[in-house]
């Protein structure tokens, strides 16, 4: 608990796998209500948004991620590991 209160461990990486679902989520109920929303190429449009959130989330999740591996690869290096 220590390591988190004064931020020698970090508590992001641990929540984004929690966002990278929520993510993955909101895209496929998007996609899903685009295409029954009854409009013209709704269905089409709507496996694109599916398809494009699922990918733009992995995409930005990895990001993160590598910015932090990053961080802890630089920590070691400061720290002469």
């Amino acid at each position: 608990m220590k390591n988190i209160f004064f931020f020698d461990s970090m508590l992001t990486p641990k929540i984004i796998t929690f966002v990278y679902w929520l993510l993955l989520l909101g895209s496929v109920l998007s996609g899903v209500s685009k295409m029954f929303a009854g409009y013209d190429a709704s269905f089409v449009y709507g496996l694109f948004i599916i398809v494009s959130g699922c990918v733009g989330a992995r995409i930005w999740c990895e990001l993160l991620i590598v910015l932090f591996k990053i961080n802890g690869n630089l920590q070691k290096i400061a720290n002469g590991e």
